[in-house]
């Protein structure tokens, strides 16, 4: 696998990331809330759960950030190489895997490590090699 250096971009990565974290820790601190994604948009869809204005504005941020970014950058070429199949099932996968994970990347590989919650440690982990071993299986072993 070769680095594309031409095109590499690290200061956008790290300025969104910064970004990233600057969010989730005002959460934390405004509110004591951990700026788990999966768990936000979760409890947007309970009628009885408390503080769903600040939630809808996080999750609205998150959709309104991409139009921020075209103000000033060209939208990136986005590429599926496989059909909705394949989408629906990733998402249901994802979506499974973080209802039984109790989180997701964010809520574990962001807020969670920065805690150095052993749960969101092992949960990271094993995403991340479940991860792993999908991309090695579908590509070196059928070719995807």
């Amino acid at each position: 696998m070769m680095l594309d250096t031409i095109h590499f971009t690290p200061w956008s990565a790290l300025a969104g990331g910064a970004l990233i974290g600057l969010a989730a820790s005002l959460l934390v601190v405004a509110n004591g809330r951990v700026a788990g994604i999966s768990g936000l948009l979760g409890s947007l869809m309970s009628p009885t759960d408390s503080g769903r204005g600040e939630k809808a504005l996080f999750i609205l941020g998150l959709l309104a950030a991409p139009l921020v970014w075209a103000l000033f950058q060209a939208w990136p070429a986005i590429e599926f190489k496989t059909g909705a199949v394949g989408l629906v099932v990733a998402g249901l996968c994802v979506g499974i895997g973080t209802r039984y994970g109790s989180g997701c990347t964010s809520g574990h590989g962001v807020c969670g490590l920065s805690r150095l919650s052993p749960r969101s440690i092992v949960a990271t982990l094993c995403f991340m090699f479940a991860g792993f071993v999908t991309v090695f299986v579908l590509r070196h072993l059928l070719g995807f």
